[in-house]
């Protein structure tokens, strides 16, 4: 409780709550699986981590609880304004909601509601690695509230998106720092993505 309550008061965009999740366990096994994976976001202090650990309230499964590594201050980015946070509509998803082995990646078409396409999550981490000289590169990133459940009985993760030209107030050296931190974590995930 004082770890929820210290965290709380300084930024509550890391206490991620899980009670409208009915399968916790499983939401909790599966996100732990991108523990320091994926770069986090926190909208409320302008900041994103890539240095932090997951926590679950001991005897309470309904928060999560990120907790960047104080000591390691290089490893937060600050003044990364709301506005180049964008939601991207693609969830990563466990196999077993297609009846396949392995994690994949599901592609909603905002203009064909219903319409899904899943692709291998390797090959898609790959597709948005080679984004990297793109001038608007494909730069993952957790936030919020991004830990769902996809048809009411299988965890799923979205995933939101930083648009770079979208970012305010920051010079083209710190939106390269940005664009190359997000990049390691996806180079990182593409090595051990087949092991999760």
């Amino acid at each position: 409780m004082v770890l929820e309550t210290k965290t709380n008061s300084l930024n509550s965009d890391l206490v991620w709550n899980l009670d409208k999740i009915k399968k916790r366990q499983l939401a909790i096994d599966f996100i732990k699986k991108f523990e320091g994976k994926f770069c986090v976001y926190s909208s409320s202090v302008e900041q994103f981590y890539t240095n932090y650990t997951m926590n679950f309230l001991s005897g309470e499964s309904t928060k999560m609880v990120i907790l960047p590594n104080p000591y390691a201050f290089h490893d937060t980015f600050n003044g990364i304004n709301d506005d180049a946070i964008i939601e991207t509509g693609l969830n990563i998803i466990p196999g077993e909601t297609l009846k396949r082995q392995g994690l994949y990646l599901m592609i909603s078409y905002k203009n064909q509601p219903g319409r899904a396409t899943p692709i291998p999550l390797k090959p898609a981490l790959q597709k948005m690695l080679n984004t990297r000289r793109a001038t608007d590169p494909f730069l993952p990133m957790l936030a919020k509230g991004d830990l769902r459940e996809f048809n009411d009985s299988m965890p799923c993760l979205h995933l939101h998106r930083v648009k770079l030209s979208n970012l305010e107030g920051i010079s083209d050296f710190e939106r390269s720092s940005v664009k190359e931190a997000i990049f390691d974590k996806l180079s990182e995930l593409i090595k051990v993505v087949d092991s999760l």
